[in-house]
């Protein structure tokens, strides 16, 4: 492991760091709810 990697890992919080994955998850959740109520995002060149 890197040294630069072993200090922030150290420096972190095992409930800081469970906390920002459950915001990541919740973020990635909402991310593809906000996708499948508008079917996908419109990249036709008519939408241009």
């Amino acid at each position: 492991m890197p040294v630069a990697q072993k200090v922030v890992v150290a420096s972190t919080s095992p409930r800081a760091f469970i906390i920002r994955h459950l915001a990541l998850f919740a973020a990635a959740a909402l991310f593809v709810f906000v996708l499948s109520l508008t079917y996908g995002l419109d990249l036709s060149p008519g939408f241009f």
